[in-house]
């Protein structure tokens, strides 16, 4: 099972929201294409469903792990241009399903911030990477979007409780998939590779072990390579779907 082509991306965005299941997913796949569309003038915003309590590689005390992941992913939003990160309470890091209430929290989001444009996750499972973008939790954070985009969020007698707090329905227009299978639309974020650079060190809990920028050169150089861009270009890849 694969996604099918991607559709072009819309040009008149004004607002996108991205939602991933721990601090530091949103960085390591899209901080360059956010940054991008920051300098663009789009309005981003973060929902981030755990604090990330099962991460890192050190003796930090698990107890404290919540709060540093917490200040990490909100550094590192910033060192993209990201102000807004919202993240939801009573989910547990690697114990994620698509359940309703996790559906209703992010129909919610939707709904508050109105974006034209939603980042999440890929449902689908890349079975030639079966670490990194195919955590369980990535996986039920993709599930449970695509039904918090459609039917959730738009539908009126969806979860009406949401109607009582003031939340009105709210149809986004496009979804864009990270770390799916075959991802077809490649973003050229060679001009801002410091920025994405940046926010990866800012999740020093998680990537204080590595050469960050060799990393992201080397991943990015062949993901341009892949898409048939000039030599020395970097980019990110996504399959984008309209949903209007």
């Amino acid at each position: 099972m694969s996604f099918p082509a991607s559709a072009p991306a819309l040009p008149d965005v004004r607002r996108a929201l991205a939602v991933f299941a721990h601090p530091d997913d949103v960085d390591f796949g899209c901080a360059g294409t956010i940054a991008g569309w920051v300098e663009e003038g789009i309005e981003v915003a973060y929902v981030i469903v755990t604090r990330g309590d099962s991460g890192g590689f050190d003796d930090t005390p698990r107890e404290e792990m919540p709060r540093l992941r917490e200040r990490e992913q909100r550094a590192a939003a910033a060192a993209v241009g990201v102000h807004r990160v919202d993240f939801l309470d009573g989910h547990a890091d690697g114990t994620l399903t698509p359940s309703l209430d996790l559906r209703r929290q992010v129909a919610a989001a939707i709904r508050r911030f109105q974006p034209d444009r939603v980042l999440t996750s890929s449902p689908l499972r890349r079975w030639e990477h079966l670490a990194g973008p195919s955590h369980p939790d990535h996986l039920a954070v993709g599930e449970a979007t695509t039904c918090a985009v459609y039917p959730d969020a738009r539908n009126p007698f969806a979860f009406p409780e949401l109607l009582a707090e003031g939340l009105e329905p709210w149809v986004v227009r496009e979804i864009w998939y990270a770390g799916g299978p075959s991802p077809d639309h490649a973003v050229d974020v060679t001009a801002y590779v410091d920025r994405k650079v940046a926010s990866m060190r800012a999740h020093r809990s998680q990537t204080a072990h590595l050469d960050v920028a060799t990393w992201v050169r080397d991943r990015l150089t062949t993901v341009a390579d892949n898409a048939g861009l000039p030599a020395g270009r970097l980019a990110e890849a996504f399959t984008v779907l309209r949903t209007e």
